[in-house]
């Protein structure tokens, strides 16, 4: 069987390499999206995708639309197109190229979490669980009939970082499921039930500033959903930035109804922060443009004081003692 292989997230690549190790299949292409700058320094930098496909002597297609090169598509006569973590909208004039249609392994249990954050999401909102939905490809936002479905359970210490690496691995077995019956044209298709969908979007570093008047229990879950990207962040009583890591504890509220943000105490073993509900103990942080430290190291260099606030925003006022 002859595929093409498209995705340009890190999280694709165990599949591709499964793929190219696959004596049934012909890897005819990989198409992701173009080499971009990458640090401080912005090195131009590509895929990881490219990388391993260059390394396997497979070429390599990088349009800055998908939608230019249906022809190009079309002429590498591929049965079957499987699709993850490319970012991109494929046209329906490409989604009808393949003979076999083009498949999506989606970072979720759909319909749950339809869109281009579905790992951070899951945590975020407390599931219990997540997985890789393989799915038949339409014109909608991850809204294709469900092929199979594969889950996994989320620990109370999950991160982004963590499930990202748990569901690339298991994106292999997900597909080799379902693979033959896609071959063989046998598997029947599950419409998705759109009442139960939900959506999320795209990050940006601005969805991880910490607002305090959130619970302890959502923002203890945003520091671990977050981790690595976006990151959390905070601004400090004298107004610089820092940012915090999981694990972060949860407790109950301070006698005497601190506004949010109150630092309600802050030693070796911990910095505890008022929230509109519960408290929350940082363990870990960063000043920007340091090194990330426990809390006792960091206060060395930083000191707190019981009753200095912090806040989400520099317009916010970040100290008041009580």
């Amino acid at each position: 069987m002859r595929v093409i292989f498209t995705g340009t997230g890190d999280i694709g690549l165990p599949l591709l390499k499964a793929l190219l190790a696959d004596p049934a299949l012909t890897i005819a292409a990989v198409i992701c999206q173009p080499d971009k700058p990458v640090g401080r320094k912005q090195i131009l930098t590509p895929p990881a995708t490219k990388t391993a496909a260059l390394g396997a002597g497979i070429p390599v297609l990088q349009p800055d639309r998908i939608r230019q090169i249906p022809g190009q598509i079309a002429a590498l006569e591929p049965d079957l197109m499987i699709v993850m973590a490319y970012g991109q909208i494929l046209p329906a004039a490409i989604l009808t190229i393949p003979r076999l249609g083009c498949i999506n392994l989606h970072a979720s249990l759909l319909p749950r979490h339809r869109g281009a954050s579905p790992i951070q999401s899951a945590i975020l909102a407390g599931d219990a669980e997540s997985g890789i939905t393989v799915m038949q490809m339409d014109a909608g936002l991850d809204t294709g009939a469900i092929l199979h479905t594969m889950a996994i359970p989320l620990s109370s210490t999950e991160t982004g970082g963590s499930l990202h690496d748990r569901l690339a691995e298991l994106t292999p077995a997900a597909l080799k499921a379902i693979l033959p019956a896609i071959a063989a044209g046998t598997v029947v298709p599950q419409p998705q039930d759109d009442r139960l969908a939900t959506h999320c979007g795209k990050l940006t570093r601005s969805d991880g500033e910490i607002d305090w008047n959130r619970p302890a229990a959502e923002l203890e879950r945003r520091i671990r959903a977050f981790d690595p990207w976006p990151g959390t962040t905070t601004v400090l009583p004298d107004g610089s930035r820092a940012k915090i890591f999981p694990p972060a504890g949860c407790g109950s509220e301070a006698t005497g109804c601190p506004l949010p943000g109150t630092i309600l105490h802050a030693g070796p073993d911990g910095i505890r922060v008022a929230c509109g509900s519960g408290s929350l103990t940082i363990h870990e942080i960063q000043a920007e443009g340091r090194r990330r430290l426990p809390a006792g190291a960091f206060l060395s260099g930083h000191p707190l004081r019981t009753g200095d606030r912090m806040s989400s925003s520099p317009s916010l006022p970040s100290s008041s003692h009580v």
